[in-house]
């Protein structure tokens, strides 16, 4: 992974990971050991969705740049269908206090979305390489005299 991607994810990872260290802690105070573990669980599965996604989309737009948008789409669409597989594995659970998890994994997805759109906006990206222009030699679009 390049250093620009590797930072886009810390960027985002961290903070989402910070606030749901805070998710867990105050869902622990709420709803006892399960409500902390259920908090736990949403925000670990939302920075996992996240950053699989923002890797396969950082893998596709410099390798088929003509699929980016629809492969957004697709992987849009494929953590919707995977978080709903997982909500219906486990409705009935006791394992974790359902409503905790729902809160850690919507608090978590609306970080992550927050943090990568400031870590976008304050990337420095070349809209033309430089060093591509330096290297090529201008062609003749004339006659020659």
């Amino acid at each position: 992974m390049p250093s620009n991607d590797a930072r886009n994810l810390l960027q985002t990872a961290a903070p989402t990971a910070a606030v749901g260290v805070v998710t867990v802690a105050v869902s622990g105070v709420v709803a006892g050991g399960k409500g902390a573990l259920g908090a736990g669980i949403g925000t670990l599965l939302a920075i996992l969705f996240m950053g699989i996604g923002l890797f396969v989309l950082q893998w596709t737009a410099k390798t088929l740049p003509q699929l980016f948008q629809a492969m957004g789409m697709m992987l849009y669409v494929a953590q919707l269908l995977l978080l709903l597989i997982f909500v219906a594995l486990f409705k009935d659970t006791s394992l974790f206090h359902p409503k905790t998890f729902a809160i850690g994994l919507v608090v978590a997805t609306v970080v992550w979305m927050a943090a990568q759109a400031r870590a976008h906006m304050k990337a420095k990206i070349f809209y033309v390489d430089p060093d591509a222009a330096k290297s090529e030699k201008p062609e003749k679009t004339g006659p020659s005299s």
